[in-house]
């Protein structure tokens, strides 16, 4: 029996070209993306910084079992409330999050970053987490004319907030290990040194969540101006290029979770005649909190660039 012989016109032999392309093509598209998925899936502490070539020691790497003062653990380690009720905190799992997308949002805003965006992530960047906040709550205070008792209250209601937001998001931190954008692309330029330790969730969005929930409850009227500090202290580590916009809005919730936890508590607080402690100001006298113009209320040595890792240029 003779073989069939097909000859086929110049249109079909063209789709068939097209068409093997395309198989070729999607073969190349799906090792790169496996390729690409691999080093998504890589834990901070497995990847090297960019511009180095040693694994990462992270700092306080044990502050996520640290004491606490408005809640504690359980003896499975479960968050609860002092009475040993479980608090559950609403953050998304990092499994769900494509890091992909995020990484690519870290780079879009690095190649387009402005001379403003930049003083906003070296200002909040500068020292620990806590410095910028600490004088805002200074001038809360002197603006308001509290008394010394009321003065210690707010400031210890803050700071032992902060304390135990910090505990959380060290927890979290550790618990799963999420790598910082500059591990997962080895070039890319950050406009501010990025901190050793995991990036999800953010700590400055955590905490800044956290003191704008406590100090709008004793300052109600300021409750807008510090909802926008804390978000502009969040927003500043995207800026920075230290962290993906979901370690941002994550860790804001966080931290105004653990915020409202933490008000609960105060409002329900008696003194000996069975009056609530806390009487919240309604006058709005208007406290200038800062910034702009963006210098630090305290001085403080210039330590937000001071890294051996590859950063944007000075403008």
């Amino acid at each position: 029996m003779k073989k069939a012989i097909y000859v086929y016109s110049s249109e079909v032999v063209e789709y068939i070209r097209f068409h093997n392309k395309n198989i070729q093509d999607a073969k190349i598209n799906k090792y790169n993306n496996q390729k690409e998925q691999k080093k998504f899936q890589k834990k901070w502490s497995q990847l090297p910084y960019a511009g180095e070539v040693e694994l990462p020691k992270g700092i306080d790497p044990t502050a996520g079992s640290g004491p606490l003062y408005f809640m504690k653990r359980s003896r499975g380690g479960e968050f609860v409330s002092l009475d040993g009720k479980n608090i559950r905190f609403t953050i998304q799992h990092p499994g769900n999050i494509d890091f992909c997308k995020e990484l690519s949002i870290v780079k879009d805003v690095l190649n387009n970053i402005t001379l403003q965006q930049r003083k906003i992530a070296e200002y909040w960047g500068e020292g620990p987490a806590t410095k910028q906040w600490t004088p805002i709550i200074d001038r809360l205070l002197d603006t308001y004319e509290f008394t010394p008792v009321q003065s210690a209250r707010v400031l210890a209601a803050v700071q032992a907030g902060i304390s135990d937001a910090f505990v959380i998001t060290w927890y979290y931190k550790y618990l799963w290990d999420v790598p910082r954008p500059n591990q997962l692309d080895k070039k890319l330029l950050t406009a501010i040194c990025t901190p050793k330790f995991p990036a999800y969730p953010s700590g400055h969005s955590v905490i800044s969540g956290t003191a704008e929930v406590i100090l709008s409850y004793f300052f109600p009227p300021e409750a807008e101006r510090l909802k926008k500090l804390a978000e502009e202290n969040s927003i500043s580590r995207l800026y920075g290029g230290v962290h993906f916009s979901v370690d941002l809005s994550e860790g804001l919730r966080l931290g105004r979770q653990i915020g409202r936890f933490i008000v609960d508590i105060l409002r329900n607080q008696l003194d000996s005649n069975r009056n609530p402690i806390d009487i919240p100001v309604k006058q709005d006298l208007y406290a200038n909190l800062n910034p702009p113009p963006y210098d630090q209320v305290i001085p403080y040595p210039a330590r937000v660039r001071a890294c051996d890792l590859p950063l944007l240029p000075e403008e």
